[in-house]
């Protein structure tokens, strides 16, 4: 039996199709990313450099907020910057 998976892209296209033209794939995406199927199975996903960044950035963000929310109700600690 066949795992049902959840498609997060708006575009595919075969591996073959990747082999033959990994640039034309990607820019097909028009900057988003391309899900690559493997005997119609998703595989992976080929995801163009700036919007990688961008998750990436939002990943950093999510983790400091994570962060800020631990540390807010704890104790203040008082630093001479002299001693820095």
């Amino acid at each position: 039996m066949t795992a049902i998976r959840t498609i997060l892209a708006e575009n595919s296209t075969s591996i073959s199709e990747l082999k033959k033209n990994p640039m034309a794939v990607i820019e097909g995406g028009q900057g988003f990313p391309v899900l690559v199927l493997n005997r119609n199975q998703p595989a992976f996903y080929c995801v163009p450099a700036a919007a990688y960044e961008e998750m990436m950035n939002k990943l950093e963000d999510i983790e400091l907020a994570q962060l800020v929310m631990q540390r807010t109700n704890s104790k203040e600690v008082e630093i001479d910057l002299n001693e820095l």
